[in-house]
């Protein structure tokens, strides 16, 4: 292992992100050291450089969380992944460490805790691999949430639906995924070009937002299902009250949940009955450390290794290394749909 290694550095609020190079650290004890590979992005990143959310508490800092890459050093106490040189997904961010900058991705080396660490299986390349970790934790992280753990399993006949606004989004998408593992019958919104994927992904339904009409479609069939929706994931924003307007005519005398992906606007609209959760990991370590374990090495693992969990959705792979995310970065905000951006390291 290198002395020293290159960096995409942030030294300020606003960026840009500049090539630099950093000390290469030493894994802890349950930490992996990872030769990264492939890193995607996600709109956290340029919210991060550009406005300070989330909280960035040290600069220079190095930002972004999704990796594939090579195990270079494992801590003493990892026992759960195969040694150096083997193939590895891993949610590396500098966020849930304080701000430590050897544990952001957009680096050569990073580190990440071996609970967020996973094998990476053999048919997929490491572009792939890297789309997982922050749509797939923020996807389950919504299911807990609002109080639903991950081993539920609802049979046809419990005929328990969810509407999933905003499903071909890289969260939605794994939205779709997790709730078809969880037994969930799935409505869904999209724009009509992804609406192949989202089934193929598990939905039962899926809706054009842009209808005018969209809340009274997705109503009759939920009716005509005689499905019982009073469950809803606000992946985007501008989901919330045609969301709550579904869910009116729909949850009956059930209290009906909401998980909110977005940030929750101030003054937000309700709904009598109705609990509306921002989705957002606990930030107790023990409590997230356990259900990281449970997302990573559970849900995505097992999923992956079963082929029943795929990459989704489809990457655009931007080129130029990590002098190529800053730019790449300004595509994302720029606006992409249905697409997730990956840039090979």
């Amino acid at each position: 292992m290198p002395g020293q290694h290159k960096a995409a550095i942030l030294s300020q609020q606003g960026g840009p992100l500049s090539l630099g190079e950093r000390p290469t650290p030493e894994p802890g004890p349950n930490d992996v050291l990872i030769q990264v590979k492939a890193v995607a992005l996600n709109p956290c990143d340029h919210s991060q450089r550009d406005n300070n959310i989330p909280p960035v508490p040290i600069y220079p800092a190095i930002i972004g969380c999704d990796t594939a890459g090579l195990v270079a050093k494992l801590g003493s106490n990892v026992t759960t992944i195969p040694g150096p040189g083997s193939r590895v997904i891993a949610f590396a961010s500098s966020f849930c460490q304080n701000g430590s900058p050897d544990h952001g991705s957009f680096q050569q080396y990073t580190l990440a805790p071996s609970e967020a660490v996973i094998p990476l299986p053999e048919n997929l390349s490491f572009e792939e691999g890297a789309v997982f970790p922050l749509a797939v934790l923020t996807a389950l992280t919504a299911w807990t949430t609002i109080g639903i753990p991950l081993d539920t399993r609802y049979n046809p006949a419990d005929k328990q639906a969810v509407l999933i606004w905003g499903a071909s989004s890289s969260v939605g998408t794994f939205a779709v995924q997790s709730a078809k593992t969880l037994g969930f019958t799935i409505y869904a919104t999209a724009s009509p070009k992804h609406h192949d994927l989202v089934k193929k992904l598990g939905a039962h339904a899926v809706f054009d937002y842009q209808t005018s009409d969209v809340v009274s479609q997705i109503v009759s069939a939920v009716k005509k299902d005689g499905a019982q929706l009073h469950t809803a994931h606000c992946v985007v924003d501008g989901a919330l009250q045609p969301t709550l307007d579904i869910l009116k005519e729909t949850k009956g005398d059930t209290q009906a949940k909401v998980v909110h992906s977005a940030l929750l606007p101030e003054g937000h609209p309700t709904l009598d009955n109705t609990q509306i959760t921002f989705n957002f990991p606990s930030m107790d370590e023990t409590v997230r450390s356990k259900h990281m374990h449970e997302v990573f090495n559970g849900w995505l693992r097992t999923g992956l290794q079963s082929g029943e969990v795929i990459p989704s959705p489809s990457i655009q792979i931007e080129g130029g290394g990590l002098g190529g995310v800053h730019a790449a970065l300004d595509k994302l905000k720029g606006g992409v749909s249905g697409t997730k951006i990956v840039v090979p390291i």
